[in-house]
């Protein structure tokens, strides 16, 4: 069991409230975390990058100058990467950086980044995230409450409208269902505040299983 701040909408006080870590277990595999973040900052990428070769570049294709008796080197087009204004030797070209990694190491690194974050004090809980009508005024005085100053993750049950428009104007904040959370947004924020609900959601998605905790520990030492 474990302790977290938990702040409650009713009077906006906080309090404590104990809970049950064991599902997301205690090892933290780096290992899995970091090949779960490279994969999700891949997938992001857009890979619209593009440079023009010396086959695109338009250019005159009139040779330089002559052959020979210059006393330079040859020259055949002005396009060639060598010169000003020429095409871009081995330049990047729009391409596809997503791969995939299989589910049971992203649910692993999932659970290790929620599990990390538990052991270092940096989850908060809330009772309730159902605003009357959004609140910029009223979902800064909750982070301010449960002194959350830096980037924050915001964990809700499902998908909620009012949640969202209180806290996207905040800066570092996020808004996200338990059933979107992965390792790569958990371990970019500093901090993590679930409502009780949304805890439930993710321990039951996330439940340490035995193959899984032991397929991640192989050749993993770190602690």
């Amino acid at each position: 069991m474990g302790e977290c701040k938990l702040y409650k909408a009713a009077d906006a006080s906080v309090g404590t409230v104990s809970i049950d870590v064991t599902a997301f277990g205690r090892r933290s595999p780096r290992r899995v975390q970091r090949e779960a973040v490279l994969m999700y900052q891949a997938n992001l990428r857009a890979g619209t990058h593009d440079t023009l070769d010396r086959s695109e570049v338009r250019a005159t294709k009139k040779k330089p100058y002559k052959q020979k008796g210059t006393g330079r080197a040859r020259a055949g087009k002005r396009s060639s990467p060598i010169w000003r204004g020429g095409g871009v030797a081995h330049g990047p070209h729009p391409r596809d950086y997503s791969y995939a990694v299989p589910r049971k190491a992203l649910r692993v690194a999932a659970r290790a980044a929620i599990a990390g974050k538990l052991r270092d004090g940096e989850v908060a809980f809330v009772d309730s995230l159902a605003f009357d009508a959004p609140s910029t005024k009223k979902a800064a005085a909750m982070l301010a409450a449960l002194g959350i100053e830096r980037t924050c993750l915001v964990v809700t049950a499902e998908r909620n409208e009012n949640a969202w428009k209180s806290l996207r104007n905040l800066p570092g904040v996020r808004v996200m269902p338990a059933s979107d959370v992965n390792a790569y947004e958990v371990l970019r924020h500093r901090h993590l505040l679930l409502t009780q609900e949304a805890f439930g959601a993710l321990r039951g998605r996330l439940a340490a299983a035995k193959t899984e905790s032991s397929a991640a520990a192989v050749g993993d030492t770190d602690d």
